[in-house]
């Protein structure tokens, strides 16, 4: 029985590093169209994310199951709890780069930003496709070394989502207000981005240490 549950254990582990390269592939994807105003790759991501949605609710399933019928303890009890709340972040990602390609989409052919804030889009999905990837790495190696990578990226991600409102915010703005709102709603999709993928971070430093670190000790 110890060896069954072992592997259940191991296939809910596997389960959410293959939603987190979903996720990766969905955030570069997004970020590209976005920044491109491609439709036909913003229409892939959207419908793509049904296979995220079904994968977490095929893991969230086997983990109540094994929940139930196993009775675990101590740090496989943590391990399968951590994972129910690691996939609902993983699922929520997905979603951001949803929304993300479906600003594209509503803009097309236009693009959803102005020039004036290309270069700070651009550098926040760098870093948000540079988090997805570190996620995915964290899952599968439980090297916490990445968690400092992914926190020194987020505390970038919103320094330059407050800039984005201090530009709106300046008398030389003079963008419509569907820009306005598009710029808003773009830039908050990108920030809550990298919010999960810190809450998928400290988890796994949870799981591993047994710890519960505070966002400041974790954003260094």
């Amino acid at each position: 029985m110890r060896k069954v549950f072992q592997a259940e254990l191991h296939q809910i582990g596997e389960g959410l590093i293959e939603i987190s390269s979903l996720v990766t592939e969905a955030v570069e994807k997004s970020t590209a169209a976005f920044a491109t105003a491609n439709l036909q790759a913003a229409q892939e991501v959207i419908a793509a994310d049904a296979r995220i949605d079904f994968l977490q609710n095929d893991l969230d399933e086997r983990a109540i199951d094994v929940l139930a019928l196993q009775g675990p303890v101590a740090s496989d009890l943590r391990m399968i709890v951590g994972s129910l709340r690691m996939s609902a972040s993983l699922e929520r990602m997905g979603d951001l780069a949803r929304h993300i390609s479906q600003l594209t989409r509503l803009r097309y052919p236009n693009q959803v930003i102005p020039a004036s804030l290309t270069d700070t889009f651009a550098e926040m999905a760098q870093l948000d496709v540079l988090i997805a990837g570190k996620v995915t790495e964290l899952l599968d190696s439980r090297d916490l070394e990445l968690v400092n990578d992914i926190t020194t990226a987020k505390a970038r991600i919103s320094k330059l989502h407050r800039t984005v409102f201090t530009t709106m915010s300046a008398p030389e703005w003079s963008e419509t207000p569907s820009t306005t709102v598009d710029v808003t709603l773009a830039s908050r999709y990108f920030e809550r981005f990298g919010d999960h993928g810190v809450s998928v971070a400290r988890k796994v430093s949870y799981l591993v240490t047994g710890e519960w670190q505070p966002e400041d000790f974790l954003a260094g």
